[in-house]
């Protein structure tokens, strides 16, 4: 999986700030912090621990993890599990899979449910085609286009429960987890340190971020959120803890094609990129979902994703969007409320890297 495969990708500034205090136990841990890069982008751990053996010995299982999901759900490598499975459309029946696939498959799987296909793993001919039209600049014929649409469709793969095995109805299928294959990833290796003894501990996947107790002494992560033109006074930071946060938007990728600005977020209904600027930000119970839901409300229409998606997937979001160079913000309340007004400052903080097309 490579991270401009996502339908709508995390924002470039998106930071980690971090920030420890206290007394007692706080001064019996050490802060350690290690970056490998996976997925064709950066995996920073962060994590309180004892000692460097203990944080080496965690954090060398937790990346080996994300190295056993990219073997397994990395589009780009033809020998990749999801690979193979995409490259049998038609399939006519059930194939089994690992369950690593079959677990983000069926969370894909209820999150285009949910969306009414807004984020659908299914969008593979899509982000491929797309890709070709921005660095040619120039659109693809409608039929193309078409027959690449004709490919997509949440509503064409299958979960076979009985064999744990998927179903690809089309030919031409191609699936790709690049909206959420990031944040699954960052919860497996949270989950990982975790079962290290470390629970005071972050993982960041360039910006799908992956959070587990604060560090000793301190009520909160401190998480540096992006801002787009025209929100002054909007919140700069995030104070959570046991969640996902993950942005995504348009702010710093887009092409013109013949006079019209295209985002490189796609659509998976039309196939084209959104003329529209939009980004979101979401607090979720962990990083997957985060990570995908933040896709989908980049696409959906600003006026109703929040409605749409906030409650009944239970978390909390920041919508951006901008049309005639008019800035709108909705978030919700409990978004509010965990942000940091931008006056305040504090804490030390590292930048994220971010996720180039």
């Amino acid at each position: 999986m490579h991270p401009r495969s996502r339908i709508a990708t995390t924002m470039v500034v998106v930071a980690v700030a971090l920030t420890a205090g206290g007394v007692g136990a706080a001064d019996e841990l050490r802060r350690f912090t290690r970056t490998e890069v996976h997925m064709a982008t950066g995996f920073t751990l962060v994590a309180y621990a004892a000692d460097a053996t203990v944080a080496d010995t965690a954090f060398d299982a937790a990346f080996a993890r994300i190295a056993a999901l990219d073997a397994r759900l990395n589009d780009y490598n033809p020998d990749s599990e999801l690979s193979r499975l995409s490259a049998r459309a038609p399939t006519g029946e059930a194939v089994p899979v690992s369950e690593d696939v079959w677990d983000v498959l069926v969370r894909a799987d209820s999150f285009a449910r949910l969306t009414d296909g807004a984020f659908d793993v299914t969008v593979g001919p899509l982000t491929r085609l797309w890709r070709q039209m921005r660095v040619r600049r120039r659109l693809a014929a409608p039929e193309v286009v078409a027959a690449a649409v004709a490919a997509v469709g949440y509503r064409h793969m299958r979960l076979d429960e009985a064999s744990r095995g998927v179903v690809l109805l089309q030919p031409g299928m191609r699936l790709d987890l690049g909206g959420i294959g990031q944040g699954f990833a960052a919860d497996e290796a949270l989950a990982v340190l975790r079962s290290h003894g470390l629970d005071s501990a972050l993982v960041d996947a360039s910006g799908d971020i992956a959070c587990g107790l604060p560090p000793p002494g301190a009520p909160a992560w401190r998480i540096g959120i992006a801002s787009s033109q025209g929100e002054e006074g909007a919140a700069r930071h995030l104070h959570v803890s046991s969640c996902g946060v993950s942005t995504s938007g348009d702010a710093f990728q887009s092409v013109e094609i013949d006079g019209v600005r295209y985002s490189h977020i796609v659509d998976p209904r039309t196939g084209l990129g959104l003329t529209r600027q939009a980004s979101a930000t979401v607090i979720a119970r962990d990083c997957t979902t985060a990570d995908a839901l933040a896709t989908a409300l980049c696409v959906l229409p600003p006026d109703r994703g929040l409605d749409t998606l906030a409650a009944p997937a239970g978390v909390d979001a920041r919508v951006v969007s901008v049309a005639d160079g008019v800035v709108v913000v909705r978030q919700t309340h409990g978004f509010a409320a965990a942000g940091e007004p931008a006056s305040a400052s504090g804490g030390a903080g590292v930048i994220a890297p971010g996720k180039g097309p």
